[in-house]
């Protein structure tokens, strides 16, 4: 693409190509990730190109890490790496992780998909953050600033809390991220399976925090191990990234059968097989009839390692009708819509014969219950078809399924109640289940921060980085009375990605 002119006609004549997937049956031998490794450059470049560079860049603003994308396309279109990574690494910290697991609200604003195939933007961030890494490009930076500044404590250590303690780190407080896990990662290291994102990525990026200066204190339950009123007065501010891990419930009768689990503790377990912690998981699927309740993401992260344990059939029930495969009509463009997709893991589901056993994916169905067997332990899920105006089982619709486990992937409602930290620390629950804050992530007790799900409620991966980054800089503002940290929320942002 050297040709300036062709370059820049790149969307009229270049289509749209993916990143290179492993064969289905292929990946369903292992746990690596699904995608082959080491996408060419040129195809990568030839894919950046299609950016038409547009004067009021839509994809730029349904990213709520504000990523500079046409910029960064530009310059991956020009083959000048370094620089496109300079760019990227400047709005997102860990571009390695949302290039992998964020759905892309940036790709259904792009102007191309008004009624076209959108630019692969999340393929070119991925393959940016590779080269980045692989070059020693993105390396620790450490603070710099002569002036000391605070001790900061970060509670956590998903997405948000790493954010806010590297910002921090690098703006020169001291920090110290506590995880109750005996590891750090939290949702990127025990609820992402490897098959999506490989540890040794995360452990990187540990690393490379630590390399800066952020202390980290895994196996230490905040609130239990370490009061909050010890840390208020050891810290000068507290940065609360819990997450949200309040169980949505399905309310149907059975649910306390032995063999009916959360779909959170069912991934755990698989995750402490592929750290080494254990041996094998006491949740394991193989040679079982599985039933995942849940729509989403965690459940088709169930589903891809349950056909990897060797389940005997899988079946989901996704309690939404099927959506359809282009935008409704109540979801214009930009919105990132509600359409039909297929994840990796529906993929190897409908590789070889995998669904003559009676798996498959079910749309409008309504868990009704879990039934016992002789010996007490699950035995069938019944459920029923959902009437579309308020989900109810509709009568005579309802069917059985024989299953020995069921998986619950039905989402959280904000953090784990009755946390004894929370009272300690001073602070409240709203009406919405998540723990109350102001618009600058501060709360009623001074100098105490709330980021991420914890506040904002489950959501994307993309959104905890931008949460724990916009945190950051109200910290350091707390601490300095001003910041030069970035705050890469917006209220565009938001709208966007409904």
């Amino acid at each position: 693409m050297a040709d300036p002119m062709a370059r820049r006609m790149a969307f009229l004549t270049t289509p749209r190509a993916e990143r290179a997937r492993r064969d289905a049956e292929e990946r369903l031998g292992d746990w690596q990730e699904v995608y082959r490794p080491g996408t060419p450059l040129p195809l990568v470049s030839g894919q950046a190109a299609r950016c038409m560079d547009c004067g009021l860049p839509f994809c730029h603003a349904a990213c709520p890490l504000g990523n500079l994308v046409p910029e960064w396309n530009r310059l991956a279109a020009d083959g000048d790496w370094r620089a496109a990574a300079a760019r990227l690494l400047a709005t997102d910290n860990f571009p390695e992780f949302t290039g992998r697991l964020c759905p892309a609200p940036c790709e259904s604003a792009c102007v191309l998909a008004i009624d076209g195939a959108a630019v692969t933007i999340r393929n070119v961030e991925l393959a940016i953050a590779d080269r980045a890494r692989a070059e020693g490009w993105d390396r620790p930076q450490p603070p710099e600033r002569p002036e000391p500044g605070g001790r900061v404590a970060v509670i956590g250590s998903g997405p948000a809390g790493l954010a806010a303690a590297q910002q921090l780190t690098r703006a020169g407080h001291a920090v110290v991220v506590y995880e109750r896990a005996d590891r750090a990662g939290g949702l990127l290291r025990y609820g992402i399976p490897p098959f999506r994102l490989e540890k040794h990525r995360l452990e990187l990026r540990l690393d490379q925090l630590r390399a800066e200066g952020t202390e980290f204190r895994t196996g230490v339950w905040a609130g239990r191990d370490v009061t909050g009123e010890r840390l208020r007065a050891e810290y000068d501010a507290v940065v609360v990234a819990v997450g949200a891990g309040a169980l949505r419930e399905p309310g149907a009768p059975g649910r306390g059968l032995a063999g009916v689990h959360p779909a959170m503790e069912y991934l755990t377990w698989a995750n402490r097989v592929d750290e080494g912690d254990v041996a094998a998981s006491p949740l394991s699927a193989r040679g079982l009839r599985v039933v995942i309740v849940g729509g989403g993401d965690t459940a088709a992260d169930c589903l891809g390692t349950a056909l990897r344990q060797g389940a005997v059939s899988v079946t989901q029930l996704d309690i939404n009708p099927c959506p359809p495969e282009r935008r409704a009509a109540g979801q214009p463009w930009p919105v990132h819509p509600k359409v039909y997709r297929e994840t990796t893991s529906h993929e190897e589901l409908a590789s070889g014969e995998r669904t003559s056993a009676g798996g498959g994916r079910v749309f409008a169905a309504v868990t009704v219950g879990f039934e016992p067997g002789p010996e007490g332990r699950l035995a069938a899920v019944r459920f029923a078809e959902a009437a579309p105006d308020d989900r109810s089982p509709r009568t005579g619709t309802e069917r059985v399924l024989p299953a020995e486990l069921a998986l619950l992937a039905l989402g959280f409602t904000g953090p784990e109640p009755d946390q004894p930290l929370y009272a300690q620390l001073g602070l409240g629950i709203g009406p919405e289940g998540t723990l109350e804050r102001d618009e600058g992530f501060g709360t009623a007790a001074d100098g105490v921060f709330v980021t991420g799900d914890a506040g904002r409620g489950q959501s994307l991966i993309v959104w905890a980085i931008a949460e724990g980054r916009a945190a950051a800089a109200a910290v350091d503002r707390h601490l300095r009375g001003r910041t030069d940290l970035p705050a890469p929320i917006r209220a565009t942002s938001r709208a966007l990605t409904l």
